[in-house]
């Protein structure tokens, strides 16, 4: 099968023949008709997350049909359309996964980064990890609603019943997410780079009531903030427009470090949280919620060896919505 491959940190991936894997116990093999790109791929290609298994085929956005079970595997049928996000596999021992945390594993396993993803042909998956997909949604559509969405959807929770919501970074995620808030009746301001005229033009035309720079101080106080732009200092500028018990979330799994700031910043009970990963519950609830709130993904597709491009073009800020990776395989129309 084709692959691109990551052979060392800080270098472009590389286009390559590989023999196409095969599954073992409770492991499905995986046509890959889509693949989403993350900026967490470029956490793991810069060596901002260390430590990757190397050689590595990225991605942890995976829309493929089982073509091939392992033994054990029965949860999903042979041809049938199966999403794969970026928890591969956790202990199931620990004191976490017995909590129901399994996010917070102590042993855990992460589809594109210790476990081959999706920048491939073919792709083996752990069938416990996996999802059914809404028929709603065309391969590319579906592809960044494993991670963007799912992501999105536990830095929601995070925010409680939050009406007025801070959105920082208006790229993947936040362009499903922000359609799940306003379906929910939340009242949402847009936080983009500044100058960024066209992100800001598009966070209004999915429901934002008012959008601007980053450095700019929105409408009203907010009653809590989430931050997907990996930027440190943005957390002291979203607790200084937030209110008294409110909470800021730090969505994504690697950010830049937090300034110091006066503590009359965080009194008032301000909350600052991070979010690590998901739950397999996560998943199934926020698949249940995109098609009824009618969740659009903005996508731009890309063949697979345009990896780097794609890439490229997420690291530059060029992208509307998500960039997805797709074989001859995937479906072309989205319902939605």
């Amino acid at each position: 099968m084709q692959a691109m491959i990551l052979d060392v940190q800080g270098k472009p991936l590389r286009l390559a023949n590989v023999s196409r894997p095969s599954p073992g116990v409770e492991q499905i093999l995986l046509e890959v008709h889509a693949c989403g790109v993350c900026r967490t791929d470029l956490h793991v290609i810069d060596g901002d997350l260390q430590q990757p298994r190397l050689p590595l085929v990225l991605g942890h956005e995976i829309v493929g049909v089982v073509v091939e079970k392992g033994d054990g595997a029965e949860r999903f049928a042979l041809g049938q359309r199966v999403g794969v996000p970026w928890l591969g596999r956790t202990c199931g021992h620990c004191h976490y996964c017995a909590s129901g945390s399994e996010n917070l594993c102590d042993a855990p396993e992460f589809t594109g980064y210790t476990l081959d993803g999706g920048y491939a042909e073919f792709a083996v998956a752990d069938q416990r990890y996996c999802f059914a997909l809404p028929d709603e949604y065309s391969d590319a559509a579906a592809a960044p609603l494993l991670c963007a969405g799912l992501i999105g959807y536990r830095s929601l929770l995070a925010a409680g019943n939050a009406q007025r919501l801070g959105i920082y970074g208006f790229g993947a995620a936040a362009h499903i997410i922000a359609q799940v808030a306003r379906w929910q009746g939340r009242e949402i301001y847009a936080f983009t780079k500044a100058g960024d005229v066209d992100g800001q033009e598009f966070a209004r035309q999915l429901g934002a009531s008012w959008a601007g720079g980053a450095e700019d101080a929105p409408p009203q106080a907010m009653d809590a903030a989430i931050l997907f732009a990996p930027a440190g200092e943005l957390v002291p500028q979203a607790l200084r427009h937030t209110v008294k018990g409110g909470t800021v979330v730090c969505a994504g799994i690697h950010m830049s470090n937090i300034p110091e700031f006066p503590y009359a910043l965080l009194w008032g009970e301000r909350c600052v949280r991070s979010i690590a990963n998901l739950t397999r519950r996560d998943g199934e609830e926020f698949l249940a919620i995109a098609p009824r709130a009618g969740v659009h993904s903005e996508v731009t597709c890309f063949p697979l060896a345009a990896a780097n491009e794609a890439l490229q073009r997420l690291r530059a800020g060029q992208l509307r919505g998500a960039a997805v990776l797709v074989t001859s395989a995937a479906t072309s129309d989205a319902a939605l």
